[in-house]
């Protein structure tokens, strides 16, 4: 990986071994390492058997985990806020797994659609509940930086499994309870 960011920046037109440079392929093949860790993550390792019965059959919540992810399409960052509920069916999640799951995915390269559905299939399947609601809202450099260039513009995608997606009611509570 190192070689290939310093064949990138003699593409850009730098001489990779500039004083300033001479350390940046390395250092960027260390940084592009640990922003795509979830190629070598697992969601068993992630959960590690943090899953608690209960007798719980309310709805769970936990809202605004922020993340950093890269756009498959142009490699370039996109990072906000991710939401998640699910309705228990005997078994809780712990509060950080969930934040650990939406990193282990946002840690791939993704578009932001199928970060949100691999979110939500990831809770349905350790949770066992099949109830899941994600919200993922996000700013994509790849609209900020290049292209059109709109600085203000959020992506909001969902994922709804089950009640989330077939009761009205269960959605609208979802969505005033994360936005009150």
């Amino acid at each position: 990986m190192r070689q290939a960011f310093a064949n990138i920046i003699e593409a850009a037109g730098e001489d990779s071994q500039r004083e300033g440079l001479r350390d940046t392929p390395q250092r960027a093949a260390k940084a592009f390492a640990h922003l795509t860790e979830g190629y070598q993550q697992s969601l068993n390792d992630i959960v590690n058997g943090a899953i608690f019965h209960a007798d719980n059959d309310n709805m769970v919540i936990l809202q605004d985990i922020e993340f950093y992810s890269l756009c498959e399409h142009h490699l370039l960052p996109f990072f906000g806020k991710c939401h998640i509920a699910y309705v228990p069916t005997g078994k809780l999640l712990g509060l950080s797994k969930m934040a650990r799951i939406v990193d282990m995915f946002a840690k791939r390269l993704q578009i932001q659609e199928r970060l949100t559905s691999e979110i939500a299939t990831a809770i349905a399947e350790v949770t066992g509940s099949l109830d899941v609601a994600v919200l993922i809202e996000a700013s994509h450099f790849c609209m900020m930086m290049r292209g059109v260039r709109k600085q203000h513009a959020l992506m909001k995608t969902t994922a709804m499994l089950g009640v989330f997606k077939t009761s009205t009611s269960m959605r609208k509570e979802f969505f005033n309870l994360i936005n009150p």
